[in-house]
């Protein structure tokens, strides 16, 4: 989340000499890298602080800090500390924090935002693109500021978003079109950005539900949850994730030959409200990640199981 909103802001220099980074999570870590092996001076990153992982409850940095100490840069959590290195420019990356607006008056920031704005304004605009179906997406290299996602854009690049792409696999190459971008339009100079064009949606953050598996809806509804990842249902009242899935061509139980109801396994396959899913990979409730043919080899659905019941 970021934020400030008004005229009289400052505007990045046409080619800004030294940068603060501002990222935390692994699809920030590829711009921090790009900008470092071009030879940019990256006075500081600033970065989320350590959290408490696994069982020994030990701390861990952000894939950005692990990716910039490794690089011996400058690390620090503390945001105000970015006014103090003598930058021109912040480059802001899925940060996942309010940027205030006095940091704001006095260091000019830009952001690349994941999504073809005014389209996806928010949290989660990769997750809301998958699940809508969208043909394509964009990295936009924007300006920061009050209103979410509300800048202007000083470059955009549209990425083709595959009808089986994952969001593991956009994340990636839209990281690597982002820093593309980044470098491209450092090394050009920044222009007039121009004012965003069109309605604009909004990207909430998916939930528990927004995973559900619900067997009634369509086949391809259905893959597009799975896509996004952590996708569950229900088999015999506990918790199955499912990993990834197949659309099956052609309808009326092809390639079976019957017609399965929302919900009824047979071999592989799961019926739905419009068409047949392939299960390729499951996860069973306290159980690893499997092929769902040795899933369903062990759990031996009868006739009368459904998924999601």
């Amino acid at each position: 989340m970021l934020t400030a909103h008004d005229s009289d802001l400052p505007r990045p220099p046409v080619h800004p000499t030294r940068l603060v980074y501002l990222g935390t999570p692994a699809l920030a870590v590829g711009p921090l890298v790009a900008l470092h092996d071009a030879g940019h001076d990256i006075a500081l990153v600033v970065s989320r602080a350590d959290t408490r992982r696994g069982r020994g409850g030990t701390h861990q940095p952000s894939p950005v800090k692990a990716a910039a100490l490794e690089r011996g840069l400058a690390v620090t959590d503390d945001l105000h500390a970015a006014l103090g290195v003598g930058a021109d420019l912040g480059v802001v990356v899925a940060y996942g924090r309010i940027i205030p607006r006095p940091v704001l008056e006095q260091l000019p920031m830009v952001n690349l935002h994941f999504s073809a704005l005014p389209r996806w304004r928010g949290a989660a605009p990769l997750e809301r693109a998958i699940l809508a179906g969208d043909p394509t997406t964009a990295v936009d290299l924007m300006a920061v500021e009050e209103g979410l996602d509300t800048g202007g854009i000083y470059a955009e690049t549209i990425v083709p978003l595959g009808a089986d792409d994952t969001l593991d696999e956009l994340r990636e190459k839209l990281a690597g079109a982002g820093a593309e971008l980044l470098l491209r339009t450092l090394r050009d100079g920044f222009g007039q950005a121009r004012p965003q064009v069109g309605e604009p949606t909004y990207a909430h953050k998916l939930t528990a539900d927004d995973r559900r598996l619900d067997w009634t809806r369509s086949a391809i509804e259905l893959q597009r949850r799975v896509r996004v990842g952590g996708a569950w249902t229900t088999f015999r009242g506990r918790r199955l994730k499912v990993g990834r899935v197949a659309l099956v061509d052609g309808t009326d139980g092809a390639p079976l030959g019957v017609s399965l109801a929302p919900g009824e396994i047979a071999d592989s396959y799961v019926g739905t409200g419009d068409g047949l899913l392939e299960l390729l990979e499951v996860q069973p409730e306290g159980k690893g990640q499997q092929p769902a043919a040795a899933w369903r080899n062990g759990a031996r659905p009868t006739p009368d199981d459904r998924l999601g019941a």
